[in-house]
């Protein structure tokens, strides 16, 4: 794969948490790794060895001590650290490292003006809140829903339901009411939070009508609490709490729950684009565990960090960043638009607050390099020493973009895991150089490997993407599944015993991996299947070209099929035979002849999920007859509407084969 980019400096063992937890690991257990590929290779190979070295390592704040570290590791049904008992909330509210009166928690928005939590106002606030909710009848193991974005309210009120032991859930509030009630009815709320509205941009979107039609689609919910957050000064509906009656001051002790180490912490949602969304359950034990990981010892997050992710309450980046005091590091929340004024907000954004970790997603950072954004000539970045970028494979070239315009000096981290297992399962690390367009490494504890299709590991050939030992962090079920039947078929169903994750996957022989895209959406020609990553990248690397989406239609026969391509075009532009021409002549080219489309059609939109994935399962099901309505739970999606446009083009294409071009 691609040339080196970034090399570790030659301290990074002095400088680094992972060369400080490699000096632990030799004084404390007698262990000597030479290098990242051994030690990951223990990880492993030795779960218990490595999983409790974690949580001595961080000195995990325990109740109960752990009888075991595992028993069974057959999947699905492993039992992680059985005996322990501890709380999600005391161990993100110890803050290691940090003094009362340091920022914790800095919140910027363009709905209102930023906001700094200290420690101590941090603890504080979740004291009250906690207090609120024992009020209202809250107890271990209710749920508590968030209807609202990335502030620090929502993230008080994780906290504090997480202490009682209750169960958080939230959904951003872009999230139209059919999409939060396909998700809450599953989950039974007993009380809801929910903002008002807020601005995305310069505009304001008020939410009253949507939180009114969503208690009225709850029973369960006995209480409502509104945050005045889009206009300040409203009070709030007939039957609503006010946030400031949540937190209204009281003498009662920030307490913890101690919870069994698989207790649920949160329900987190597939993107439910077919169907009901999955309702993902996670717990409190296997959540702090792999974020400490994570956020320490392949991010290198600590008390001198400032890290933000570009994220919404509806993503499980927002649970990833929010578990970043547990390592020390103070959080930056954003609520807004990204582009508002232009590309360059968050970016401005970053200088600001000091960040020296950004995260954001790869469709943002190809964005900024198609706009030709030179973050470092209009925002100060020295501070910033980690870039990440994850929702979807980011190619060679903004690899080399972000090396270029944002800063030679960081590490650019492409990670890849998902809403399943609430992390990255593989992704950078600071003692591997960076190289361009491949993700640098298979994260600790995390057994990846990529399958052909007899089911035998591959190196250096694309394969399915499975993880053949259980972690901590797998979900401890689906919702409402007492069976587990569905927890077995979402993961297990393909390879007994084995997770399959549902992406193609090349591991090279250094460990470094390329993700090419969704497995079930592979491009599969005469035999040779083609991810769909390398194919956008090509495409919409033209300047004409805003966005696009390619589906395969198999021949029954076994022959080729048919490969579709539909491209959204820059403003004012319409798709002529000219262009078609360059676009199969850039493909031909760039990869083989196999990747040029039978046929190219203009689209106004491509359907992508309310987290920004392109839907190219429900655009084959539509092409293919499927009625929209069932091809696509609407509510999922950010833009339902650009689906009539692959019906209509479906039923002219079973009509008349001359296919005219969709609307």
């Amino acid at each position: 794969m691609g040339d080196v980019l970034w090399t570790p400096p030659a301290d990074v063992l002095q400088r680094s948490r992972i060369g400080n937890y490699l000096r632990w690991l030799r004084e404390h257990r007698g262990l000597d790794f030479a290098d990242y590929d051994s030690l990951w290779r223990w990880s492993v190979e030795d779960l218990a060895a490595f999983w409790s070295s974690v949580w001595d390592h961080f000195e995990v704040v325990a109740h109960t001590p752990p009888t075991a570290t595992l028993t069974d590791p057959t999947m699905p049904g492993t039992r992680w650290f059985p005996g322990a008992t501890l709380n999600y909330a005391e161990n993100v509210l110890r803050m290691p490292g940090r003094a009362d009166d340091d920022p914790v928690v800095i919140a910027h928005g363009q709905t209102r003006a930023p906001v700094t939590l200290t420690a101590a106002q941090l603890r504080e606030q979740v004291r009250r809140v906690a207090a609120g909710l024992r009020r209202l009848g809250v107890v271990a193991g209710d749920r508590v829903a968030a209807y609202a974005p990335n502030i620090p309210e929502t993230y008080v009120l994780l906290l504090a339901t997480s202490s009682l032991g209750a169960i958080f859930s939230s959904c951003a509030p872009e999230f139209g009411t059919r999409s939060v009630t396909d998700r809450w009815q599953q989950i039974e709320p007993k009380v809801l939070v929910a903002v008002d509205g807020y601005r995305y941009g310069d505009k304001p979107v008020d939410r009253r009508g949507e939180v009114a039609a969503i208690r009225a689609a709850l029973p369960s919910l006995e209480h409502t609490v509104g945050i005045a957050y889009l206009d300040p000064a409203g009070t709030p509906s007939e039957g609503m709490l006010g946030w400031d009656e949540l937190a209204a001051a009281t003498d009662e002790p920030l307490t913890f729950t101690p919870v069994p180490f698989d207790h649920p912490l949160y329900v987190l949602y597939s993107s439910g684009t077919t169907g009901l969304p999955k309702p993902i359950v996670h717990g409190h034990g296997g959540i702090l565990l792999e974020h400490l990981k994570m956020l320490a010892l392949h991010h290198d997050l600590g008390p001198a960090d400032r890290f933000f992710w570009f994220t919404t309450t509806g993503w499980m980046m927002w649970n990833f960043l929010v578990s970043a005091p547990a390592v020390g590091a103070t959080i930056v929340l954003f609520d807004g638009n990204p582009g508002h004024p232009d590309l360059g907000a968050l970016w401005r954004l970053a200088e600001e607050t000091q960040t020296t970790y950004l995260g954001t997603s790869a469709p943002f950072l190809l964005a900024c390099r198609k706009a030709g954004l030179v973050p470092r000539e209009i925002a100060d970045l020295s501070a910033l020493r980690g870039v990440g970028s994850t929702g979807a494979p980011l190619p060679a070239e903004g690899f080399t973009w972000v090396y270029e315009t944002v800063g030679k000096s960081l590490q650019l981290q492409s990670l890849s895991g998902g809403t399943d297992v609430c992390t990255g399962f593989v992704g950078g690390v600071p003692l591997l150089p960076v190289h361009a367009g491949e993700i640098t490494c298979r994260a600790l504890g995390a057994r990846v490997e990529a399958r052909s299709a007899d089911g035998t590991p591959v190196i250096g050939e694309l394969g399915e993407l499975v993880i053949t030992a259980p972690m901590p962090s797998m979900p401890v079920g689906f919702w409402n599944d007492p069976d587990g039947r569905r927890y077995r078929e979402a993961y297990f169903e393909v390879y007994p015993g084995v997770w399959r994750h549902g992406d193609w996957i090349t591991i090279n022989d250094r460990g470094g991996c390329v993700i090419t895209g969704r497995s079930d959406a592979t491009l599969n020609r005469g035999g040779v299947r083609l991810g769909t990553a390398e194919f956008y990248s090509v495409v919409e690397g033209l300047d004409e070209v805003v966005d696009s989406v390619v589906v395969h239609l198999e021949d029954d026969e076994g022959g080729a099929g048919e490969l579709l391509l539909f491209v959204v075009l820059a403003e004012g532009l319409e798709l002529d035979d000219a262009l078609r021409r360059k676009i199969c002549r850039e493909l031909r080219t760039a990869l083989s002849p196999r990747h040029v489309p039978d046929e190219i059609h203009q689209v106004r939109a491509v359907p992508r999920t309310l987290s920004a994935k392109k839907l190219e399962v429900p655009v084959k099901k539509i092409l293919t007859g499927t009625p929209v309505d069932s091809a696509a739970a609407k509510g999922a999606l950010a833009n339902p509407e650009s689906l009539t446009a692959f019906a209509t083009f479906a039923q002219r294409r079973a009509s008349d084969h001359d296919t005219p071009t969709p609307a």
